[in-house]
């Protein structure tokens, strides 16, 4: 499993590497803002592939003494690190983009290898998000899936580039610099969605979806009688989940152990790589202690 994790992120580098220096060839030789936006943003791609392979590689990494919770929250953090990059080439691209219209410094050269590696790049990143997308469901990787994400943006932001060309072939050069406008602004909102999941998770946020998965599995069980404080954390691509649940204090231990095993597999089938904890207590003591209360 880490072994096809980690094929498919170094491949995704490999492809960051042919796309930013193809991009940056062609952009230079063009004077095309649209591609050199895209040679940058390309270049970031590039960064940010290279921490998820190597943020991969440290997350599937066993728990230990130091990390009794594992290493899966390196994936988050590159996640994090992913969102500043994104940022940092938003900032760039718009300013540039703002000078040349302003200074109407719009003119550039439309040649055969500007439609070419444009077209390149939405190939490329459509093969490379599909990739990624069906190995971050498969393995619950959340670096792989910010990737994915990332990168069929990319699919948008190069389309953008492309009309960018197409208006700048029949004279309206200005169509290049907003493109460029449209690729940052693309690249901000995948920026957001990606910052706003990382913090979520470093924070210990509980997911909404795995904690309504907790609690219809929990309702559907008639021997548990009652269940509280469900807590839920997640780590790269593992959760974490804790609750309490009331029985029947007529029930053996042994049958409220295997309730708990019957809980433990229906949860951990709907949520993979899912570590559960369950706090049993008689529903009896507990009104006696609350009457007391």
């Amino acid at each position: 499993m880490i072994k096809e994790k980690k094929k498919v992120a170094f491949i995704s580098v490999i492809a960051a590497v042919f796309l930013t220096g193809f991009k940056l060839i062609i952009g230079l030789l063009t004077g095309s803002l649209g591609i050199l936006s895209e040679a940058l943003h390309s270049g970031l791609d590039l960064v940010a592939a290279v921490i998820t392979y190597f943020s991969v590689k440290i997350s599937d990494k066993p728990a230990d003494e130091e990390h009794n919770y594992g290493h899966g929250k390196v994936e988050n953090l590159s996640a994090l690190i992913e969102t500043f990059l994104l940022l940092i080439t938003c900032v760039w691209i718009i300013y540039e983009a703002v000078d040349r219209i302003v200074n109407k410094n719009t003119q550039i050269e439309v040649t055969i290898w500007s439609y070419i590696v444009v077209i390149s790049s939405i190939i490329i990143d459509i093969n490379r998000s599909r990739m990624l997308s069906k190995a971050a469901k498969k393995h619950n990787s959340q670096a792989l899936e910010a990737d994915a994400l990332h990168f069929s943006t990319d699919i948008w932001s190069s389309a953008v580039v492309l009309l960018g060309l197409i208006g700048a072939n029949f004279g309206f050069h200005l169509a290049d610099s907003v493109a460029a406008i449209s690729v940052a602004l693309i690249v901000l909102f995948v920026s957001y969605r990606l910052g706003r999941r990382a913090i979520d998770v470093l924070l210990d946020s509980a997911p909404k979806e795995s904690k309504n998965i907790v609690n219809q599995v929990l309702e559907k069980y008639p021997d548990v009688k009652k269940f509280h404080q469900v807590k839920i954390r997640t780590s790269g691509a593992d959760t974490f989940i804790k609750f309490n649940i009331h029985v029947d204090p007529l029930i053996s231990l042994k049958e409220t152990h295997e309730l708990c095993d019957q809980i433990e597999e229906d949860i951990k089938a709907q949520i993979p790589r899912s570590e559960i904890f369950i706090h049993a207590e008689p529903e009896d003591e507990t009104h006696i202690r609350q009457e007391m209360e």
